[in-house]
């Protein structure tokens, strides 16, 4: 019995690894080939700050896998419902995600596709109709995804996942007081970052 929860704790280890990968080359794509961004720029401490998460993250889930490896047995691959769970959640934020940075993208080309302002604008269509910034909501439940999928009891990625909260969250409650701000017409239904909550 011990030797399954070990191996499925190393199935799990892996499998959040490379949700992390798979993450951070479709942000990365996003960032070349679908967002538009404005002239600012971030500091390169921010840049830095950033970087280092990524590597800190990572080493978090590995620091998560048994010592004790298999001591020259063979690994079995025990995918538990969690796994499932998990992945299947992953896909499900990170489709949103993508649409929702493909509609703020959008609100910045013409029809043709070509970028033409870079101005801020009101954007409208999937989660935006409930909250101002639901990409950030999709990083959230992305970053919970790989707690479900870890197997659920993981107190150090909950950590990691109260940590997304507060940064996603900070970040959300100031564009949606950007927007509030700027566009007098701003639906007032909309929440800044939880549907129907905060």
């Amino acid at each position: 019995m011990v030797s399954k929860v070990r191996d499925s704790e190393h199935v799990s280890a892996l499998l959040v690894l490379l949700l992390l990968w798979l993450h951070s080359c479709r942000r990365l794509a996003e960032c070349l080939w679908t967002s538009v961004f404005s002239n600012g720029v971030i500091h390169i401490v921010q840049y830095c700050f950033g970087l280092g998460y990524y590597i800190a993250v990572g080493s978090t889930v590995l620091c998560q896998v048994p010592a004790n490896v298999s001591n020259g047995k063979e690994l079995s691959v025990q995918i538990c419902w969690y796994h499932i769970v998990g992945v299947t959640m992953y896909i499900w934020a990170s489709l949103h995600q993508h649409r929702c940075l493909a509609i703020l993208a959008n609100l910045r080309k013409n029809s043709s596709g070509k970028v033409v302002n870079l101005s801020h604008n009101v954007p409208f269509g999937d989660w935006f109709e409930s909250v101002s910034c639901p990409h950030y909501f999709a990083e959230l439940l992305i970053y919970v995804s790989m707690a479900i999928a870890l197997g659920i009891h993981n107190v150090t990625w909950w950590c990691v996942v109260m940590y997304v909260f507060f940064n996603q969250a900070l970040a959300a409650v100031l564009c949606h007081e950007f927007y509030q701000k700027n566009f007098s017409s701003y639906p007032k239904h909309r929440k800044a970052f939880i549907p129907l909550v905060f």
